[in-house]
């Protein structure tokens, strides 16, 4: 059984969550925590996610993603024009996915 990296990643912070927990209420202040600060970091988590993935998901990186952009560029032309289906590669698409 192969244990995926972000499984291992989310187990480790939940596991330092829950000392810090335990260690908060028995007096003890391993990671010292205030509201402002806690207000800052989601802020930033937030800010950053927002940049990331909007910044990825408007940008095609793969070689499949360009094709699909240009294929859909096709598509909502008016001079796109087809009987069949169009003849599409699986296997070149999905092999241009794994690199």
């Amino acid at each position: 059984m192969k244990i995926s990296k972000s499984t291992i990643i989310r187990t480790i912070l939940v596991s330092i969550v829950i000392i810090n927990f335990i260690l908060e209420k028995m007096g003890v202040d391993l990671i010292p925590a205030d509201e402002s600060l806690i207000t800052m970091f989601v802020e930033t988590f937030i800010e950053i996610t927002v940049i990331v993935v909007g910044f990825w998901k408007n940008n095609s990186y793969s070689e499949a993603a360009i094709r699909a952009d240009e294929f859909l560029k096709e598509l909502r032309s008016d001079n796109a024009e087809w009987e069949d289906e169009p003849d599409v590669d699986e296997e070149e698409i999905l092999e241009s996915e794994v690199e």
